[in-house]
This record gives C-alpha cells, sequence and structure tokens, in this order.
C-alpha cells in the first residue's frame, strides 16, 4: 500500500486512531507495535468496532478484504500520510516551539483565531514525531486555520516536524534551560529551536518576533517578513496589567486580563493578540476570547480549595520556568508554600541547577519550601521527600496551614495528585 492509494481511505474516514481501545465507526486504526507488544494482534478488534482501514507493520495479518493493510513502516507511512495531506490544504499553518509556554500560547492564539476562523490546533501534547502527523491528519477541508505545536529534546527535530507541518507562520515562544541533556547545553537548545526560522526564511514564510527578546531580534534582524511586537520600533505595542494575582495587558487605550497568573504569561499573551489583530480579528472579540480563556491543563492553572489559593504548575518545569514560577508566586499576598518536584533531563547540569533554584527560594518570602524527588534530595535532604507518594502520606498527617500553595514540577513527578490530601 502507498499513501497516494491509501488518500481515498483516509479522506472518507473520521478521524486516525492509534489505540485500539478507542477505535470507532469509521476510524482508521494504526497499530503502532513496541519491544513487548504488538499493535498488528489488534487489527481484526478494530475492523469489528467499526474501523475503516487498519495500517499495520506485520505481513502476517494483512487482509485486503477486509481493508487491513500491511507497510513496511507504520510510523513512516503516518508521516509519509500527514505530509501528503498537507499538499493538499490550501490553508495557513501557524508553527509553534520553544522552551516555555508553547501550548499556553497555542491555547490563546487558538482561541483568539476561533473569533473569526474554522481552527484546527494540536489538542493536549501532541507535539513530536507522532503527534505532528496526528494533528495535521485531524484538519478537514472546513478549517480555515490551523495552531501546530512542535515540540523538541534534541537538536535536529524541529527541523523534522517543519518539513511535515510546512508550517506558513512561525513563533518560538523563547529559549530558556529545558532539555539541556538531549540539546547540549543552552546553546544547543537556541540551535535547536531556531531550525524554526532556518525553515521560515529558506521557505519565505513569515516569522512572529518578540523584539524584546535579544535571541529573537538578532536571528531576525535582516529578515525583511515578520511581524513584530515589543518595543517602540514593534508593529504591535502593549503594557503589562496586573490585577490581583493575574496578569493582562493594555493595547492603546483598551486593557484585557486573563485568567492567567505570572508576568512570564505576559509575552504568550502579546502573540496571540498580536496574530488576531494581524488576521484582522475585531480587538472586542479578541478581548472576549482572552478573558473568557481558563487555564485547565495544569500550567499556570489557579485551584481555590478548602479556603486556599492552589497554582498547579505540574505538567512541566525547567531551570527557566522554574525560576519565573517562584518569583511569580513571591508576590502572592498572604502567607505561601511552595512544592517543588524534580526538573527532569538536565543532564550533568542537574545538580547545580536543581541548588540554585533552591538557593532562589531561600532568598523568596516564602513560609515553608517542600522538595519531591532524587534530584533535591541529592542538593538538600532536609524536608525532602524522594516520592509524591511519600509527601502524600507526610500531608495527610501534618497539613499545610498556609493560604497559598505551588505545586511546581516536570510531569514525571506527578505533583498534582498531592491535590487530593490537600
Amino acid at each position: 500500500m502507498n499513501v497516494k492509494d491509501f488518500y481515498p481511505f483516509f479522506l472518507s474516514a473520521n478521524k486516525i486512531c492509534i489505540n485500539s481501545k478507542k477505535v470507532e465507526q469509521n476510524d482508521i486504526f494504526f497499530a503502532f507495535s513496541g519491544k513487548t507488544f504488538n499493535g498488528a494482534t489488534k487489527a481484526l478488534e478494530a475492523i469489528e468496532n467499526g474501523a475503516l482501514a487498519v495500517i499495520l507493520e506485520d505481513p502476517n495479518f494483512q487482509d485486503l478484504s477486509k481493508n487491513i493493510f500491511f507497510v513496511p513502516s507504520t510510523l513512516q507511512f503516518l508521516q509519509d500520510l500527514a505530509i501528503f495531506h498537507r499538499t493538499h490544504l490550501k490553508i495557513p499553518i501557524i508553527g509553534l516551539t520553544g522552551s516555555n509556554g508553547k501550548t499556553t500560547t497555542k491555547e490563546l492564539i487558538h482561541a483568539v483565531l476561533s473569533e473569526k476562523f474554522k481552527v484546527q490546533y494540536t489538542l493536549g501534547n501532541l507535539n513530536n514525531h507522532i503527534g505532528v502527523p496526528l494533528s495535521l491528519l485531524s484538519i478537514k477541508d472546513f478549517h480555515e486555520l490551523a495552531v501546530i505545536e512542535m515540540g523538541a529534546n534534541h537538536q535536529k527535530e524541529i527541523e523534522f516536524l517543519c518539513t511535515i507541518s510546512q508550517p506558513n507562520l512561525g513563533y518560538i515562544t523563547n529559549f530558556g534551560k529545558a532539555h539541556l541533556e538531549g540539546f547540549g547545553g543552552v546553546e544547543g537548545v537556541i540551535k535547536g529551536k531556531s531550525e524554526l526560522y532556518e525553515y521560515l526564511i529558506s521557505n519565505h514564510q513569515t516569522i512572529l518576533v518578540n523584539e524584546n527578546d535579544p535571541i529573537q531580534r538578532e536571528k531576525t534582524k535582516y529578515y525583511l517578513s515578520k511581524i513584530t511586537f515589543g518595543t517602540d520600533e514593534s508593529q504591535f505595542n502593549f503594557d503589562l496589567i496586573r490585577k490581583n494575582t493575574f496578569v493582562g495587558l493594555k493595547y492603546k487605550d483598551q486593557e484585557i486580563l486573563t485568567k492567567l497568573t505570572g508576568d512570564y504569561n505576559f509575552t504568550n499573551l502579546c502573540a496571540a493578540v498580536t496574530l488576531g489583530l494581524e488576521f484582522g480579528v475585531p480587538f472586542e472579540n479578541i478581548k472576549n476570547a482572552i478573558e473568557n480563556y481558563e487555564p485547565t491543563n495544569m500550567r499556570s492553572q489557579i485551584v481555590h480549595k478548602n479556603g486556599k489559593v492552589l497554582v498547579l504548575d505540574t505538567y512541566n518545569a525547567n531551570p527557566s520556568s522554574m525560576a519565573e514560577s517562584l518569583k511569580n508566586f513571591s508576590q502572592f499576598e498572604g502567607s505561601k508554600t511552595i512544592i517543588m518536584g524534580d526538573m527532569l533531563e538536565l543532564g550533568n547540569e542537574s545538580e547545580t541547577e536543581h541548588l540554585a533554584l533552591l538557593n532562589l527560594a531561600r532568598s523568596l518570602d516564602f513560609d515553608k519550601i517542600i522538595c519531591v524527588g532524587s534530584q533535591f534530595m541529592t542538593v538538600s535532604p532536609e524536608n525532602t521527600f524522594t516520592t509524591t507518594q511519600d509527601l502524600m502520606q507526610e500531608l495527610k498527617n501534618n497539613p499545610i496551614n498556609t493560604t497559598n500553595i505551588l505545586l511546581k514540577a516536570s510531569r514525571g513527578i506527578a505533583l498534582e495528585k498531592i491535590l487530593e490530601v490537600l
């Protein structure tokens, strides 16, 4: 089976599914396999559950009479199908990457542009070599715009994802200390994320630039096809505003206040408003979209529970985002406890970065500092718990009494489970 011949099946299908348990009527099931399982064994079950077709990489399970097709590589076929589909799409695609704020920015942009257009966007964290093809293949003929998030922890990954998504406009949120182990340090992060710039420039596409970021400004200074915000010389200028714990912006004489906490969300907000204005969305619609957006994805999410204000930011963490979260939380009124979990994928920099973060926390105005994870245990065993479960047991007997609590950690620590006992 080749992509061109299979494309009519795709066009008549409801959606692509890679989980046999979630196959519905008229889906196409891609049977991925791993070291301990063979997805092809679920092919017949998928057909019986209503799948229109199955793609698998085990020839023993091929059955053309049931639209069960063998290909040498399920992953390669998925990526090739996404590229083939992309060539048939005539809509603008906005590509996003960066060390911090990708998902929040994506969701804000989607909310704003949806006020005027039918917009498809990356759902959840489908931003890798499997997720980006799935996101592209979810774009239907009625969509007018798409926002595709691209994640990476090694160089050349963004370059590859660009060849699949082929963005017409791109934005890098920032360059921070994320995935240092895979990228080989901060300079490697900058080089890896800048692969989006390289694609856009070489293909004469548009770049969205935050000119308050010296790296973004330097990387794009000779490129003319760009949309800018930030400095007085930029096309769009915004002022930061705050109300209680929430952040917003002022554009000319009009204000927008979000339900997001943290000054670090200001540039995410600016990017969304800039694109809204650039694409002709009326300001009142932009304001409506952003003020009604509520984070529910463990990213700068405010949770009120038992008279306490919880800042739930446990989806991801790196030294850059962690430091910004701590600084922002230190400005909250009332008593404050921080619960910090390990930052993962820092390689040889891990001990240094965890110690630096702990020192920063100690210098700020917190009533209590609690740490979770083996990395924090290495640099400071005092008031540190090896696992989230260990901390949960402690909190059952000794609850936290402060008004405000920040939970911040890498996803692998699963710090959000603590909500059960707070």
